[in-house]
């Protein structure tokens, strides 16, 4: 009976896997009361939509726009006025550092690692609409380990099928045995595409919830700044409208040879 400690593992595994995902869904859905009835800053939705890279690139188009900054298509960035008006632009003018002049990608790796953007996802955290970093226990964590679960319980029947046994049960009913903790996980995995929301790696429902009326905001006149500087916060830089900002982000470096 060689199979059957087999089909046992499976099961625990299968169950751990089931309950980890519900929890994950409770604890989700319970999630965001505090920061769901109020409004999304241009940092707070950049961050939700795209993480701190996202927040660094809204703040260098941000003042590229009002042309407090300078960035060519080579992929520099030219410091024009040195105050910044709040302390994530101060931040990102400190990346850039004391000759006011940088490649772009190194600025937005030290502004996305400040200690000003780290306060503004503890902020959301805290409001229940960002995602905990390394939490976890998030339904988007729960669903890989799922997935694992379906592979390990297939792995498993498949061990219990090869190894041959002295046991006279038949190979099909074990193989049946070993189906219920497949369907069991496979049905989990169904059952969480069509009910929750679509996992995100930053925003959390409630903060997915919020983006969806920031989101309908991007889609106006492009020549408002505020509509502007919204549909780079929760699209990207491929967003933005001139191409010489397009190819400053686009642009790399090259390796040195050798």
């Amino acid at each position: 009976m060689f199979w059957v400690p087999l089909l046992l593992l499976a099961w625990a595994i299968a169950g751990v896997a089931g309950l980890r995902l519900c929890r994950a869904a409770v604890r989700e859905a319970a999630a965001g009361g505090e920061g769901e009835g109020r409004g999304l800053t241009l940092y707070e939705a950049a961050f939700l939509s795209g993480g701190p890279v996202r927040v660094a690139d809204v703040t260098l188009v941000a003042m590229a726009r009002q042309r407090r900054l300078l960035l060519a298509h080579t992929g520099w960035a030219t410091v024009v006025d040195p105050c910044g008006r709040d302390d994530i632009e101060r931040t990102v003018i400190g990346a850039i550092g004391p000759d006011g002049q940088s490649p772009i990608a190194p600025v937005r790796k030290a502004a996305a690692a400040a200690e000003t953007v780290r306060a503004l996802a503890d902020r959301l955290v805290r409001a229940g609409l960002a995602v905990p970093e390394g939490d976890g226990r998030t339904v988007a964590e729960a669903l890989r380990r799922t997935r694992l679960a379906a592979a390990a319980v297939a792995g498993l029947a498949a061990a219990a099928l090869l190894v041959p046994t002295p046991s006279q049960m038949p190979r099909s009913l074990v193989a049946l045995w070993f189906a219920l903790p497949l369907v069991f996980t496979l049905g989990c995995l169904a059952i969480a595409r069509f009910e929750l929301s679509p996992a995100s790696r930053w925003a959390s429902p409630a903060g997915q919830r919020l983006l969806a009326s920031v989101r309908r905001a991007a889609a106006g006149d492009p020549d408002d700044d505020r509509a502007y500087l919204t549909s780079v916060a929760v699209r990207g830089v491929r967003a933005a409208g001139g191409p010489q900002v397009r190819a400053a982000f686009a642009h790399r470096e090259p390796h040195p040879e050798g």
